[in-house]
């Protein structure tokens, strides 16, 4: 992480959900993106706020 990353806030991750699938999501700390394993996406958090657009979503091989 950079210096001028701000940190995920782990709390968030209680209240949000795959926009597509309505399932459950793991956060990725390493690579700072919250993963939909039933959607096969990752959804990246900038600056400390996740961005849940399918769209702005990263496929998993």
């Amino acid at each position: 992480m950079t210096d001028n990353s701000v940190e995920f806030d782990r709390r968030m991750l209680e209240a949000l959900i795959c926009p597509r699938t309505q399932t459950i999501l793991r956060y990725d700390a390493d690579k700072q993106e919250l993963i939909s394993k039933a959607a096969g996406l990752a959804y990246p958090i900038r600056n400390g706020i996740p961005v849940m657009l399918i769209d702005e979503a990263r496929v998993l091989d």
